[in-house]
């Protein structure tokens, strides 16, 4: 029983760190399309704040011990399958954290990037997630 309710709880968190990767870059292109408009800046900017700091981060460490003790729960540690997702993940923490310095960047009126840029960088998270769920799902390995 107690398997079920953490499975629960990192399916959960592992939805709203996902909220956060989706929109985040989102924003993003925002800010750099609209930064003649000093006062919308300055809104979008706590809106950054806010997202990454307050959802951002502690759906992710929710979402890494979350899952942490699912592996130990659920034995799985010699299945090639996991270390691949833990693969995908290590490098979905790194473009998450990458979206930290990029919003510091922007915070500082430092980011040399465009919205199109943006854009691109927005779909990263999209095909983790693809890669991660197939992994879970199929379990091919």
């Amino acid at each position: 029983m107690l398997y079920n309710w953490i499975l629960w709880f990192h399916v959960v968190s592992v939805i709203s760190w996902f909220a956060v990767l989706f929109y985040l870059p989102r924003l993003y292109v925002y800010h750099v399309e609209n930064s003649d408009n000093k006062g919308f800046i300055e809104v979008v900017k706590i809106q950054e704040m806010k997202l990454y700091k307050y959802i951002g981060v502690p759906s992710m460490w929710a979402t890494i011990i979350s899952g942490s003790f699912l592996i130990y729960f659920g034995n799985w540690m010699s299945s090639h399958w996991l270390h691949i997702k833990l693969l995908l993940v290590v490098i979905l923490i790194g473009y998450f954290h990458s979206l930290g310095v990029l919003r510091i960047k922007l915070l500082e009126d430092r980011c040399t990037k465009s919205g199109k840029f943006f854009r691109f960088y927005n779909e990263v998270p999209t095909i983790l997630m693809l890669l991660i769920v197939a992994m879970v799902v199929f379990k091919p390995f």
